[in-house]
């Protein structure tokens, strides 16, 4: 049960008992995904003992690296094949049984496309209200998260005896790898079997950052006209050693993948630079982006919304502009 402090219902907290968080570990290829490890520093601000559970295949092998980071007390290792693929319908039940067998009071996860698709699963199986896109921690029960593609900041007070979390890594410092001294012990167990196959998945591979961990993005928009066009965005994000993404529109025109989104609907992103190249600046995409360190904007529109949240603007034609960029950078 969600309400804000004015409001009146059946308390479904039941005896108050003191904080306890269990963060689901994201990890891939024995690589244990960023997000994961801002989502262990937002646990720190909830408070008490914070555990990690991991799951798959490799478990023990990222639960020995799971070991030193700092603020976790213990790390439960479920090893088991069934949940090498972040299938939500096997999850979700071994987040059931592990909150019933660790009687944990909180539940996190990264706001990636893995967190968001379990969470909410697993909270219907908890029967109780998930809270989505968190970005600040005031108390054990009260949450602050955006609305309206970010145009509104939310604080809302949980009164379930449980409380699931999707937070947003942009938000939340990451846990330190090293330094820390938590212990390893089996996880709690829970029925696989589901309705739902793993078929096959299809993975581009690139020698550029992972958009979502990139410290510089390059990201263009429906003004590049093509997809062809998109390599002289390529080849300044090279010269940068950053990735490159899009616009909703330009995805939605075709030129690039959806892999490359960035917005309200796409992966939300804060890097050290951000360089919006003939992207206009609606508010979906703001909400992907707004929270980079330094924005440039390159754009031929001076009114376009894009400016009114750049750090630096060049009004330009970017077919001139882009190139004359990525050859300076070459002196």
């Amino acid at each position: 049960m969600l309400r804000n402090a004015a409001t009146h219902g059946t308390d479904r907290t039941g005896p108050k008992r003191y904080a306890s968080t269990l963060v689901l570990v994201e990890h891939k290829n024995s690589i244990i995904a960023a997000s994961s490890l801002n989502a262990i520093g937002a646990a720190a601000k909830v408070g008490g003992p914070v555990s990690a559970l991991v799951a798959g295949s490799n478990a023990d092998a990222i639960a020995k690296q799971l070991a030193g980071v700092v603020g976790l007390d213990k790390v439960l290792v479920v090893n088991s094949a069934a949940y090498d693929h972040g299938l939500p319908e096997v999850f979700a039940p071994l987040i059931k049984a592990s909150v019933e067998a660790g009687s944990f009071s909180h539940v996190l996860a990264a706001a990636s496309p893995f967190g968001k698709n379990i969470i909410p699963r697993a909270a219907a199986l908890l029967d109780v209200s998930p809270v989505s896109d968190v970005i600040e921690v005031k108390s054990e029960d009260t949450f602050v998260r955006p609305i309206y593609a970010g145009n509104a900041i939310a604080t809302v007070k949980s009164e379930d005896k449980v409380k699931l979390l999707t937070v947003r890594s942009t938000s939340f410092a990451p846990a330190v790898l090293t330094g820390g001294a938590a212990t390893a012990e089996a996880g709690a167990t829970a029925a696989t079997e589901s309705g739902t196959e793993w078929v096959s998945e299809e993975v581009v591979k690139s020698d550029r950052p992972e958009l979502g961990g990139a410290k510089v993005v390059v990201a263009g928009g429906r003004a590049l006209k093509s997809g062809e066009n998109f390599e002289i965005l390529y080849n300044l994000a090279d010269k940068l050693g950053g990735a490159v993404g899009a616009s909703r529109a330009a995805v939605d025109a075709g030129f690039v993948g959806n892999d490359l989104q960035i917005g309200q609907t796409g992966k939300i992103i804060a890097p050290q630079l951000y360089i919006a190249v003939g992207i206009s600046g609606a508010i979906q995409h703001l909400a992907g982006m707004k929270d980079s360190k330094v924005i440039v904007s390159i754009n031929k529109d001076p009114e376009a919304p894009i400016f009114q949240v750049s750090d630096y603007g060049l009004v330009a034609d970017l077919f001139k502009a882009v190139p004359e960029l990525a050859q300076k950078l070459n002196k």
